[in-house]
């Protein structure tokens, strides 16, 4: 059986199709290709705007008409990420889809359920002929995973509805009104290379088997984060004794992601090799005791390499662990308005040497309260100005306040209520939604963002739930047919 087997056929089959084409951030142009063919080949309206986004238009079913026009939404790009052991090109080949029991996952890499499945519901809703509903505006948005771009680039009247459903949340039975704002932070250490110093140990330590996940809904899980683990190591050899060096450092990828895999090569004086081994022996039995829970799979390991030809400036290096051991990371406070819900986070996402002679740390931090957000900014920034890096912010994108007085969501728990005989969850997220930035552009729209059961998105654990789709499409469907008339003033 393959996902082209899987009920219902129309949704499966759409994102099927959407696995063959590759489509990272910023590289969206075959799925945007794919969109405005499948818009020709089913007659159908459709414009790009500058930035890349699509809006295909269907109109109202016959009997209809006065139906409020509504907006299904959701992005196109996917976050790449694969375990080491696995070689895979994201820019050319496809995902291997893998059916294990009542999930869906990919073969070592990120399934792009997330949010190739809200894709996938929009051209099923495009392409039926059965479902009776109002007008049909589908935007497809781009490079949502690495900053917003296309939701932070639409522009007023690209699209005419005032109901919105966003199609990219990940819990079945949960209906999200809200969620968190965010903004990236980045520090960059210059350093002058060295020359490595002869009668050392050399050796690279790796931390794996790390869970990751999302920076913003897994922030609150317990899952180790590779980046720190590993400088918590590196500081430890920091006593002068063993006179420590480092050649290269690197862990994490993407901004949104957690760390799962880190790495360091380091020398130290030969007399302290078997120090060394001792000493990160202890160190894992102490870490894999603390991750037993939430990371049972971590493992840090110790070769011997050769002689490096440059080290990083010591001095630099210093400065630099420190900074990665004070920088926080995780939940910084909780949300005293909705039960369980993180309010504010930091997340130390990637360390990455650059070509000229230059070290990159990338962070970023989320609240639901603006003023929050902006603290824990200074925080993060004020821990690399004392280090002497040089700080840079991205734009970052506003939260969404969550309307608990919202029509649709009256609607949207009325029909999960009369489709399931049960009641929705009504939620807000610590995770970055497109919509907080529709709502800058469009201060009349009326929101809410549904999907079906996923875990570990943004990692190569991510799955999803075969049997939440078909109730997730079910849901849709109810909703669209009982969208109310135009209010006549």
């Amino acid at each position: 059986m393959t996902i082209k087997d899987l009920q219902p056929a129309a949704i499966w089959n759409y994102f099927y199709d959407i696995t063959q084409i590759p489509r990272p951030s910023k590289k969206e142009e075959k799925i945007i290709a794919y969109l405005l063919n499948f818009a020709k080949e089913h007659n159908l309206e459709a414009k790009q705007d500058k930035a890349g986004n699509v809006l295909i238009t269907k109109p109202a079913t016959p009997g209809k008409e006065d139906v409020q026009t509504v907006i299904l939404q959701s992005h196109v790009d996917m976050v790449c990420e694969k375990n080491s052991d696995v070689t895979h090109d994201f820019d050319n080949d496809p995902i291997e889809t893998i059916i294990d029991g009542d999930w869906v996952k990919a073969n070592g890499t990120t399934l792009g359920a997330d949010n190739g499945i809200g894709v996938a519901a929009q051209l099923a809703v495009l392409a039926a002929d059965d479902i009776a509903h109002g007008k049909i505006e589908a935007l497809f948005t781009v490079d949502e995973e690495t900053g917003l771009t296309g939701a932070n680039s639409l522009q007023p009247g690209f699209f005419t509805g005032e109901i919105l459903l966003n199609l990219d949340t990940e819990e079945e039975g949960e209906i999200y009104i809200g969620c968190a704002g965010g903004k990236g932070t980045k520090a960059y250490f210059k350093y002058k290379p060295k020359d490595a110093p002869k009668k050392y140990f050399w050796f690279k330590v790796q931390v794996k088997g790390l869970r990751g996940g999302h920076s913003g809904s897994d922030i609150d899980k317990g899952f180790g984060n590779a980046n720190k683990i590993l400088n918590r190591f590196l500081h430890s050899l920091m006593r002068k004794k063993y006179g420590m060096v480092l050649s290269e450092i690197g862990g994490g990828n993407l901004h949104n992601a957690i760390a799962r895999e880190a790495y360091a090569v380091v020398g130290v004086k030969e007399k302290y090799k078997e120090d060394i081994r001792v000493k990160l022996n202890v160190f894992l039995a102490q870490v894999q005791n603390e991750y037993q829970k939430t990371d049972p799979n971590l493992d840090i390991q110790l070769e011997s390499v050769q002689i490096p030809s440059k080290i990083i400036k010591k001095s630099v290096a210093e400065k630099l662990i420190q900074a990665i051991y004070a920088c926080p990371h995780g939940v910084i406070s909780m949300s005293f308005d909705i039960n369980g819900l993180v309010e504010t986070s930091t997340n130390l996402a990637s360390v990455k040497m650059l070509k000229d002679y230059t070290i990159e740390i990338g962070t970023s931090q989320r609240s639901s309260v603006e003023s929050r957000k902006h603290d824990i900014v200074n925080m993060v920034s004020t821990v690399f100005d004392l280090a002497g890096a040089k700080v840079t912010h991205n734009d970052g994108y506003p939260g969404w306040q969550p309307n608990t007085d919202s029509q649709i969501l009256k609607l949207a728990k009325k029909e999960y209520r009369s489709l399931y005989n049960k009641t929705a969850k009504v939620k807000a997220i610590h995770a970055g939604l497109e919509c907080g930035l529709f709502l800058e552009k469009y201060p009349n729209l009326d929101m809410i963002s549904i999907g079906p059961d996923m875990t570990d998105v943004h990692s190569p654990d991510e799955k999803m739930k075969i049997s939440s789709v078909g109730k997730f499409w079910d849901y849709l469907v109810r909703i669209l047919e009982n969208v109310p008339v135009k209010c006549v003033e």
